[in-house]
């Protein structure tokens, strides 16, 4: 298998960058959104994400898969499914943000890898490297040293973890492009969320419309915050290793941990500067051995093709 050209990697890696520094910056977004509460938020974005989506796929003209989809009882399931766990995670999200848990939030994407490990253990029976028990009873740890710094679990990112690590193991499941994925998502979420809204306004605490041009303007730009990264995260999917991608996601957490620390102001005792290390730690060993595993491969790739091009050089190539 051929690699990219330069050129293409590049722009993968630009919009690699672009996607994780977006989502590592959207906690500068949620807090202009006041006076509306972390539910309202995630209904406008609910709804005005599949505004923003519907309207990529009419120009792009990619409509086939919904049809296709329609036909799918199960794989309809597994969208609901997916709809109900990304609702609770950018729900939690938001409000924890516009509460000052913008560390704690922090931790949950910090964690995910680590989560998403454990659930593949538990739920799909798969079997862990050294390193990669290592790594998971390291994050155990640290959750537990984080538990008492906190005095209490830190919930918010258990809860963001969880949540994120099985939506990615259902959309694996589902297998649907960004775009697709998150339009059949938001068309789930779309009517509970434009009933909510409404439901806001008979009782007047809808702040769509009430607080200015500019801040209805802010709630309907939830669709575009919301896809925008997605768009850039599937261009540059396409484009550079899943190795590559796996070192870019850490940026989302750290942007968002030195906001929290820095622009938000959010305490940072030792226990707590211990618990992270503890997660940091593991994060390395994780990383080493995916960048490990992955070198070996390609090694054992590149074996493999090497008799053929000494040998048999009239044969078939081999597709790696």
């Amino acid at each position: 298998m051929t690699g990219k050209p330069k050129g293409e990697r590049h722009i993968g890696l630009l919009n690699g960058f672009a996607a994780y520094g977006m989502w590592g910056l959207v906690p500068l977004f949620w807090p202009l959104l006041k006076p509306a509460g972390a539910t309202e938020i995630l209904a406008h974005r609910m709804v005005w994400s599949l505004a923003f989506v519907a309207v990529a796929l009419l120009v792009v003209r990619r409509w086939a898969w919904a049809g296709e989809l329609l036909r799918q009882p199960r794989r309809l399931a597994l969208i609901a499914f997916a709809a109900a766990v990304i609702t609770v995670n950018w729900g939690l999200y938001i409000w924890s943000v516009n509460s000052g848990h913008v560390v704690e939030a922090s931790l949950g994407y910090f964690i995910n890898p680590l989560v998403t490990i454990a659930l593949g253990v538990l739920l799909l029976k798969e079997r862990l490297r050294p390193a990669q028990w290592a790594a998971v009873g390291i994050g155990f740890a640290a959750v537990v040293v984080l538990t008492v710094g906190y005095g209490r679990p830190p919930w918010i990112s258990l809860v963001l973890a969880f949540s994120f690590a099985a939506y990615g193991l259902v959309k694996k499941k589902v297998n649907l492009g960004g775009i697709e994925s998150l339009a059949a998502e938001t068309a789930v979420q779309f009517l509970p969320a434009l009933g909510y809204l409404v439901w806001l306004g008979t009782r007047g605490d809808l702040t769509f419309g009430t607080e200015g041009a500019g801040h209805a303007a802010l709630l309907a730009a939830t669709g575009i915050v919301t896809a925008l990264p997605l768009v850039c995260f599937g261009a540059a999917a396409i484009r550079v290793p899943l190795s590559t991608l796996g070192l870019l996601q850490y940026l989302a957490p750290v942007f968002q941990f030195l906001l929290g620390i820095l622009y938000f102001h959010e305490a940072m005792p030792p226990e707590r500067w211990a618990g992270f290390a503890l997660v940091w730690l593991a994060l390395s060993l994780l990383t080493g051995d995916a960048l490990r595993t992955a070198r070996k491969a390609a090694q054992a790739r590149a074996e493999l093709r090497a008799p053929r091009a000494t040998t048999a050089p009239n044969t078939d190539p081999v597709d790696a």
